[in-house]
């Protein structure tokens, strides 16, 4: 497939920069490098209102019969990504190449979906949330939220962390290969990179930094994010106002 079959197949889901596969999310290279490709071969050219793009790369424009929610406002999908029928975008909200967004999900205002970043269905990326990109290298994985996540107002998954369904990331919390996750009901630390278990509720956490004594004294602290619960029916409950705005 050359760069521009890719995009076009992406756009109507038939291929994606990362699938699951028995049970494990692969990335696809070949679609990865032919998003690269895509970025090679475009030139400059200005756009209506000022915007200025590689002309392989336009904005995506959508129909009724789409059945995509685009609010006005200043929102923008880029070309290559996959927007399914019953997603709902708030303005300002990004959706950037290669990203696959599943039906029924809502990306809520001033957030970010990055490049081939995979959001499954039912999903709620609440304001300010800032899901990572990646296209290079091209064998790293991507961020993937699978179905039925809730993800806080202002939390920041990057770096190829992967959500599992029905998880609840709770506002603010950030996520990356770097910060540590500690299971409080398994009591045990999750591996760096290690998903995030399916309908876990993860809030944001402080650790000790005790590499020496002057920190010591000062109490200093490191971000941690703390896995509290396992979703349960009351949990699931107070998440029903999502059926409300829809």
């Amino acid at each position: 497939m050359n760069w521009m079959e890719t995009l076009d197949l992406l756009e109507k889901g038939l291929v994606r920069a990362a699938q699951k596969i028995d049970g494990k999310w692969v990335v696809q290279t070949q679609v990865k490098e032919a998003i690269l490709a895509a970025f090679k071969a475009g030139e400059l050219k200005e756009f209506p209102n000022g915007f200025v793009d590689k002309h392989t790369l336009p904005a995506r424009e959508f129909k009724v019969e789409d059945k995509i929610r685009m609010v006005p406002g200043g929102s923008s999908v880029r070309r290559g990504a996959y927007i399914a029928s019953g997603v709902i975008i708030m303005p300002p909200a990004y959706i950037n190449v290669g990203a696959f967004v599943d039906s029924g999900s809502m990306v809520d205002s001033h957030a970010l979906v990055g490049s081939c970043a995979q959001i499954g269905k039912n999903v709620h990326l609440s304001a300010a949330v800032q899901i990572g990109g990646v296209l290079e290298p091209i064998g790293q994985a991507p961020v993937i939220i699978e179905d039925n996540v809730f993800v806080g107002a202002g939390a920041v998954i990057v770096e190829g962390i992967q959500v599992c369904e029905g998880a609840v990331i709770a506002p603010g919390v950030i996520l990356s290969k770097g910060i540590p996750v500690y299971d409080c009901v398994n009591e045990r630390i999750l591996a760096p990179g290690e998903p995030i278990p399916a309908h876990a509720v993860v809030v944001p956490g402080t650790r000790p930094f005790s590499k020496n004594d002057w920190a010591k004294e000062n109490n200093l602290q490191l971000q941690c994010a703390l896995i509290i619960k396992y979703k349960d029916a009351k949990t699931a409950a107070a998440l029903t106002l999502e059926d409300l705005l829809r």
